[in-house]
């Protein structure tokens, strides 16, 4: 497809191609007479509405420093509305027309896609496409990476004419590739003893008794299943012949280990929220659980000693999605067009490296970082300068490495992305079971 403007999408080319009626021509004069009062009665100021970009996602990042800082950039008026991952993923697939951009995981696309929910994003009005890194496009940072189970991102970035989503390039994207990570569990080390990554620390602690009472999961089906279910196999409880996919069948077994564990007392809460889970730990209500780098950063900037686990059996990915709500359009669709190149220019990038998430084209937001920074965050070298989070208050201290290494090295350890199964409904039912056990 050629990216020549086609005259037709003109206006002004469309106007002046209309054969001039009588009608036309008395509206047009009538207009130019308009316009010549309004010039004769000067002052006049022409009024320029600002657009207004709601923005419907997780707290992970509709954080109020990251708003304050696009309007500031772009000019344009921002409204963040952050939920539960649950809560939100319902809200957009039910109501796109209650926003216009939507920021949460890749699990969500499909739920988001099949609602028509979401419209394709033009790559060509992506500044930075040429940026983006191999993990978005391929699945992998090196050769030598595990692409994980289930549904790695590059499997759904591209639109396609019948209206799927693949791996084939296209011009017509189902997401923006921004902000990733590597999730497992955090646990408290004045109570959980510390293990060694990728050797002794394991999903199974979650099913451990000798934790009992102080577990806690995220409340996320597409997300919280597979720490289960890596928990479970871990302990060695049942097996799957592939994760990624559970069947029926092996989604009753699994249930019904977490409902007995449920029923028994082993689990004190699931949260929603990073908050949440902050509020938790904070409180000593679990040590140890579901967690997002974000709440681990928090707590140790509180002094807190929680460890964020390199688990020996791999991590859960995620990839964060930026998608287009169906209903957006006009100058709405440029300003969310502007908020998603903004993203990629390189302070966004350097800002959430601090909570210790990574960005799709890393090489820009590294501008932005100290090289004590870059060197922690992305290498995995021990800091050689306390770093402060996005909070401002101190969450690594000099000497300290990144747990799980390198940014390469973590996502050469992936076990499974975030995904929806197929049996994603029968997954809804028992989980949502679960709960209320």
């Amino acid at each position: 497809m050629s990216d020549a403007a086609d005259p037709a999408d003109d206006p002004a080319s469309s106007e002046l191609a209309r054969p001039i009626t009588r009608r036309r021509f008395l509206g047009t004069a009538g207009a130019a007479a308009a316009g010549l009062a309004v010039w004769q009665h000067a002052p006049y100021v022409h009024a320029k509405t600002t657009p207004t970009l709601r923005v419907l996602g997780t707290h992970v990042t509709l954080q109020e420093e990251i708003r304050r800082r696009a309007e500031r950039d772009l000019g344009i008026r921002i409204e963040f509305e952050p939920g539960g991952s649950a809560e939100v993923l319902q809200k957009a697939s039910t109501q796109p027309e209650s926003f216009d951009l939507y920021e949460q995981w890749s699990n969500s696309l499909n739920v988001l896609w099949k609602a028509n929910a979401i419209q394709a994003i033009d790559r060509r009005r992506l500044t930075h496409w040429s940026e983006i890194n191999s993990l978005t496009k391929t699945g992998r940072l090196t050769d030598e990476s595990r692409l994980g189970k289930g549904d790695a991102p590059y499997r759904l970035l591209y639109a396609q004419s019948d209206g799927t989503l693949s791996d084939r390039e296209t011009n017509e994207l189902s997401f923006l590739p921004y902000v990733h990570n590597v999730d497992s569990f955090g646990y408290d080390t004045r109570v959980v003893p510390e293990g060694k990554p990728y050797e002794e620390e394991s999903w199974g602690w979650l099913l451990d008794d000798r934790w009992k009472g102080r577990v806690a999961l995220v409340n996320e089906p597409t997300i919280g299943l597979f720490d289960a279910a890596l928990a479970a196999e871990a302990q060695g409880l049942m097996s799957f012949a592939d994760i990624g996919n559970p069947t029926r069948k092996e989604l009753d077994t699994l249930f019904d280990i977490l409902v007995e564990k449920q029923q028994s007392g082993h689990f004190n809460a699931v949260w929603s929220s990073v908050p949440h889970s902050v509020q938790l730990m904070r409180e000593g209500r679990v040590v140890l659980q579901s967690m997002f780098s974000p709440a681990v950063s928090q707590l140790n900037g509180e002094g807190l000693p929680v460890n964020y686990a390199a688990p020996r059996e791999g991590y859960r990915a995620w990839h964060g999605v930026m998608c287009l709500s169906a209903k957006t359009e006009g100058h709405v669709k440029d300003a969310a067009y502007k908020y998603m190149n903004w993203w990629l220019s390189g302070w966004p990038g350097a800002f959430i490296a601090r909570q210790g998430y990574y960005i799709s084209n890393p090489e820009r937001a590294k501008e932005f970082l100290a090289p004590a920074e870059w060197n922690y965050w992305y290498s995995g070298k021990p800091a050689t300068m306390d770093l402060s989070g996005t909070d401002g208050q101190v969450s690594v201290r000099a000497g300290e490495t990144r747990r799980g290494g390198s940014y390469e090295e973590r996502f050469s350890n992936v076990a499974v992305w975030n995904t929806v199964i197929d049996e994603y409904e029968y997954c809804l039912q028992r989980w949502y079971g679960f709960l209320t056990s």
